[in-house]
């Protein structure tokens, strides 16, 4: 396979303005098949809008790019017919049974023997013995289930998630993302928006965008590196208080509680070290040097990030 055929989205300087406003600018990226890609970001912060214009849902204002080696400009129509789209709110019919919302939508798009493909997925995902039930008396994890069986039984090339797994119990987040590791490694291309620290790290490579502006992008590990923080984890004594004397300090740049201990972060190791200096003859309190947590690398670029709807 040629080098342009392992890269499922090669796009550059998309960007998107609604009513005058940009709220995407310059977004650049290579997405390789058979990747899980994690966007991350506050809410407003661009995501879905990028998603959408990365796989022809939506035509950019500026910027070029291919989607499954079609023009995202030009060949939007012929993408549409490789992508699964699973959103956060269940959008299968609630009165029909979990065999029957599979059967029509391998009816609808045109599945052969869709009787018998309904069944092969209801057994892939676990649904045996639920096969009559109405789907809409399901559990969040059954529904999520059934959601994710309905946009592959097409057999898509590109899936989009549109955060999945809100609403979820842990074990069924678990379930889910095990599944979706199984059909990247058929060669699946997964393209995930999400809140959640642990579903980043489940993630090929991650990037972050707000306000419009993609901040960073690469494996989780990249962009931990790449954030260059140097961090300090602080336990004992009065942690609240410490939170509030430690926060704003000149060489301290992000402050942030961790169950009974702080993440104290700082991008130049000199200014921190000055910074903490005193606190560290503090009796009762235990300092400890530590990596940078995803989140910690989140927190800091937010901080920095300019709100473009002020």
């Amino acid at each position: 396979m040629s080098a342009a055929a392992d890269i499922a989205i090669d796009v550059r300087g998309l960007t998107k303005s609604f009513d005058g406003r940009v709220v995407v600018r310059n977004v650049s990226m290579q997405v390789p098949r058979g990747a899980i890609y994690g966007f991350l970001g506050p809410n407003g912060s661009g995501k879905t809008t990028t998603i959408r214009m990365l796989c022809g849902l939506l035509t950019p204002d500026e910027g070029a790019g291919t989607c499954l080696g079609y023009d995202i400009r030009t060949q939007a129509d012929r993408i549409k017919r490789h992508v699964g789209y699973m959103t956060q709110r269940f959008s299968l019919y609630q009165d029909l049974s979990v065999r029957e919302n599979l059967e029509f939508v391998a009816r609808l798009y045109g599945v052969p023997e869709p009787t018998q493909a309904a069944v092969a997925m209801i057994r892939r995902l676990g649904l045996a013995g639920r096969e009559e039930q109405i789907a809409g008396s399901l559990s969040g994890g059954w529904k999520q289930r059934l959601a994710l069986g309905a946009c592959t039984l097409p057999n898509p090339q590109l899936l989009l998630l549109d955060e999945p797994t809100a609403g979820v119990d842990p074990r069924a987040r678990r379930d889910f993302w095990n599944e979706i590791h199984e059909l990247a490694a058929d060669g699946l291309t997964v393209l995930v928006s999400t809140h959640y620290m642990d579903e980043a790290e489940r993630c090929h490579a991650i990037a972050y965008i707000a306000y419009g502006e993609l901040l960073t992008q690469g494996s989780v590990s990249d962009v931990i590196r790449q954030s260059a923080l140097h961090t300090y984890t602080v336990s004992g004594g009065d942690i609240n208080g410490l939170l509030h004397e430690l926060s704003g300090r000149p060489g301290i740049d992000m402050v942030a509680p961790f169950g009974a201990s702080l993440h104290v972060c700082g991008r130049d190791a000199d200014a921190l070290e000055k910074a903490i200096a005193p606190y560290r003859k503090r009796k009762g309190l235990r300092w400890e040097r530590a990596e940078p947590s995803l989140e910690d690398v989140f927190i800091d670029l937010m901080a920095r990030a300019k709100d473009n709807f002020q």
